[in-house]
């Protein structure tokens, strides 16, 4: 709101609180978990790189899934550890057979995105638990819940309980997508104390701005909004993958704020290259080594509608 906006704006030549623990306490009100376990983080991929400053180092292991965020691998060579890549089936789903079969004594962090991106496919709660149960204690899970807001499925669980049953498994989540923050640059992650108190470690004073930290803390309090958000965005997702099944376009499940498409490389191509000269830019996923495939990520109705009669103009 314009007044909290001036009140933040007022008060800019302030140093922010070196450990945000106003966010925190916000943060744990709202989600029922402990502030004292939470660790704010310049955007969500700072606490990704905390997981592997505080467990990795050079020549250690860190595992994804086949097609995961293509920051992992990016955070890997900066500690000096090898990626190793665990296989999908045939929706684009990571497989937790193939995860514990890539696991070794080297083997010190695994990645997984849930909802995934780019494909938005996700994992059950009962399919996390199996991992867990599986993995030696000395490997953490970092379960990246960039997109968990969207994410309305019975079976999915935002995970925090998880931290109360395994020690080894860091929870992320970040005000860039559903709350719209992404330019403020706040995130943030959850653990048990033990692994809580040694990614603290590596986390460095005022790593997150007053102004990320008073504006986080103005979302979270506005609950109706994000509400609104998420529900609008399934509802304009909803229709556009209708408008896309009527001009052939095929679109696999995704429960993200994106539509996941699946075509052909030269159409792909020609879809992302035709809409970015119609002012319109969408992710052609060659660096996923998906090549035939789009991420779309889903506006306002009017900028949907307006992608679909560019499309319309190509097919």
């Amino acid at each position: 709101e314009i007044g909290n906006l001036k009140n933040i704006t007022n008060s800019m030549h302030r140093y922010p609180e070196i450990s945000g623990l106003t966010l925190r306490k916000e943060i744990a009100k709202l989600n029922n978990i402990n502030p004292h376990r939470i660790i704010l983080g310049c955007g969500s991929d700072e606490t990704l790189l905390f997981a592997a400053l505080s467990f990795c180092k050079d020549g250690d292991e860190i595992i994804q899934a086949e097609h995961g965020f293509e920051m992992y691998p990016i955070i890997a060579k900066i500690v000096g550890a090898t990626s190793k890549y665990a296989k999908e089936d045939s929706s684009y789903k990571v497989s937790i057979e193939s995860i514990c079969d890539q696991v070794t004594e080297g083997t010190k962090l695994i990645y997984l995105a849930n909802p995934n991106n780019p494909t938005g496919t996700y994992l059950k709660r009962s399919e996390i638990v199996k991992l867990m149960q599986s993995l030696p204690k000395q490997v953490i899970l970092v379960l990246d819940g960039a997109y968990a807001e969207y994410v309305l499925e019975k079976d999915f669980d935002k995970g925090f309980s998880l931290t109360e049953e395994f020690e080894n498994i860091i929870l992320t989540r970040t005000f860039s997508k559903s709350y719209g923050l992404a330019g403020l640059r706040i995130g943030w992650c959850y653990a048990s104390s033990y692994v809580a108190s040694i990614l603290n470690k590596v986390k460095g004073p005022f790593n997150t701005t007053f102004i990320s930290q008073e504006m986080a803390i103005a979302a979270l309090k506005n609950q109706d909004h994000i509400e609104k958000v998420v529900n609008t965005n399934i509802e304009v997702k909803t229709w556009f993958e209708n408008e896309l099944k009527q001009l052939k376009i095929q679109t696999r499940p995704s429960v993200a704020n994106f539509s996941f498409v699946e075509t052909t490389h030269d159409q792909a191509e020609k879809i992302a290259n035709h809409l970015l000269e119609n002012g319109i830019l969408v992710r052609q996923l060659d660096s996923y080594n998906l090549p035939h495939c789009l991420r779309i990520t889903i506006g306002t109705k009017t900028e949907m509608e307006m992608t679909i009669k560019s499309l319309q103009k190509l097919i």
